[in-house]
């Protein structure tokens, strides 16, 4: 939990920061990395879901430069997992809301993203739904992802979607993520963490790389919370089911690194639902519109 400091340290924290990272423009002005120490002293720790979702088509490349631009340092995806085997980030499970997958391949229905190729994949339009400017983005592959996330010096909230539907994508995911430099001690320390929705999956990935920060997407019954502390660092519920009292029982646990369990919560768009969840004490807020979202909780000192 953090504590609300006045303007003038804020400021004057705000230029330690710029000092200790060495000046780079997303370092300074982005959240800190919980991973590390924390959420920030200024408030919740903000994260750009499936990149700067409100400004730019989801998931994809320009996304997470788009949080860059707007000067945030986390950014949120969505793995699953193409027929011949490729991880690909999309949050969907079939291709027919964020990509031409109707036009180019009309008679694939449902369009799943298990039933195509990653070449076939690679061959749709992802931007367009969202604004003809952004015609010809791509559904990225999760080593692409990775390689643009690395190049912007950002750190990455990665959700494995419905691994039901992809037996050993927990395992995958991993072997991807250390072939592309992210298990190393930088990374898992200071700019990684795995979610899922499913206990297992996330039990799984724990067991697989102990040193690993993990989340499990919901909000389970206080009685049943120790039993998540076993395996994960943090419960991130959506906003809507959570209150002062809950986020007080996870934050009286310690998760599976022996530290204070964490609370993200999620999807946060607005100044009045970002200031309300900040009274209840969350630790972070994954949102589509991480600007009006750091402007309502680290802007407004006076709410």
């Amino acid at each position: 939990m953090y504590v609300r400091p006045s303007a003038a340290a804020a400021a004057a924290f705000l230029g330690f920061t710029l000092t200790a990272l060495g000046g780079t423009a997303a370092a300074a002005t982005g959240p800190r990395s919980p991973a590390a120490d924390g959420p920030g002293m200024l408030g919740p720790v903000v994260y750009a879901h499936r990149g700067a979702s409100a400004y730019a088509p989801e998931n994809t490349l320009a996304a997470v430069d788009a949080a860059l631009r707007l000067g945030f340092a986390w950014v949120e995806n969505d793995v699953q997992r193409t027929r011949d085997g490729e991880l690909v980030v999309i949050h969907d499970d079939t291709l027919a809301r964020t990509t031409n997958a109707e036009e180019v391949f009309p008679d694939r229905t449902p369009w799943r993203v298990r039933d195509f190729t990653a070449a076939e994949i690679a061959q749709l339009d992802a931007g367009s739904w969202f604004d003809a400017a952004y015609a010809g983005a791509r559904v990225p592959t999760l080593r692409e992802y990775l390689a643009r996330v690395e190049r912007n010096r950002q750190r990455l909230l990665l959700e494995i979607k419905k691994p039901e539907l992809y037996p050993g994508i927990e395992k995958q995911t991993l072997e991807v993520l250390d072939e592309a430099g992210w298990l190393d001690r930088g990374h898992v320390q200071r700019r990684l963490v795995v979610q899922s929705f499913s206990a297992d999956t996330v039990r799984l990935v724990h067991e697989l790389r102990p040193d690993l920060e993990t989340a499990f997407l919901g909000t389970p019954k206080v009685a049943d919370l120790p039993k998540y502390a076993a395996f994960t660092d943090r419960i991130n519920p959506w906003h809507t089911t959570i209150t002062a009292e809950w986020v007080a029982a996870v934050h009286g646990l310690a998760g599976a690194h022996g530290k204070t369990m964490e609370v993200d919560t999620w999807i946060v768009d607005d100044a009045v639902t970002a200031r309300k969840v900040r009274g209840m004490g969350v630790d972070g807020i994954i949102t589509n519109a991480p600007d009006v979202v750091r402007q309502a909780v680290i802007g407004g000192f006076a709410d």
